[in-house]
């Protein structure tokens, strides 16, 4: 399904790209940040469903275990503890350098826009030597919607209904995976345009979008 929104010929193709569970696997780093929580708060949390349900921002998450009052000096005591704990655990999804490199390959800018925070977003990236042009972090659902308007994005591709939501905010084509929480028929109930097992299926239906787009 090709984009109804017409470019400028000389407008790069930019690509936007989700990051947890779109790009990367950070489940196990985020699980390690969340030990080290538990054990400074002295809070009971169920690790192993909130790697299951990754997606809308740490505060979110955060007010299902603490009061509201205390989520943000949590949401500190996590990030403190995030560089150190979550960023060697995690790993690159399949297809997720070659997908970037697909974009490039094109002559296109390939963007990360992600709810986690950016320096923390940059660490990850940078320790799995993937190279985006941009990266915009904390930012979530419809607010990705923005960013990614503002940056030209043509494609939008996450794991997420809310990525879906925000990729329609953009006026993108919404292309989802199911390496993420949502499997595809949620994802294709929200409105994605393409729905992909992974990434490793990605730079070959990026080539047919740009023939197609340039027919």
């Amino acid at each position: 399904m090709a984009s109804t929104v017409q470019y400028p010929a000389h407008q790069p193709l930019t690509v936007g790209f989700d990051l947890d569970m779109t790009l990367i696997d950070s489940r196990p780093g985020i699980a390690a940040a969340y030990r080290v929580l538990v054990a400074k708060t002295g809070v009971p949390i169920d690790i192993d469903l909130v790697v299951s349900r990754l997606g809308p921002p740490l505060e979110a998450e955060l007010a299902n275990w603490f009061p509201a009052a205390e989520v943000p000096a949590a949401a500190d005591l996590y990030r403190a503890a995030y560089p150190d704990h979550a960023i060697a655990p995690s790993t690159a999804l399949a297809g997720a350098r070659e997908s970037v490199a697909a974009v490039r390959a094109l002559g296109g800018r390939a963007i990360v826009v992600t709810a986690k925070n950016e320096p923390h977003a940059k660490l990850h990236l940078s320790y799995l030597g993937i190279e985006p042009d941009t990266v915009i972090g904390s930012l979530w659902a419809e607010a990705k919607g923005e960013a990614l308007r503002d940056q030209g994005a043509r494609v939008y591709v996450g794991d997420h209904t809310g990525d879906v939501r925000g990729a329609r905010v953009a006026r993108a084509l919404s292309v989802a995976v199911t390496t993420g929480p949502c499997d595809a028929a949620e994802l294709r109930t929200a409105g994605a345009d393409v729905v992909l097992e992974d990434l490793t299926g990605f730079p070959a239906w990026l080539a047919a979008f740009a023939e197609e787009q340039a027919a």
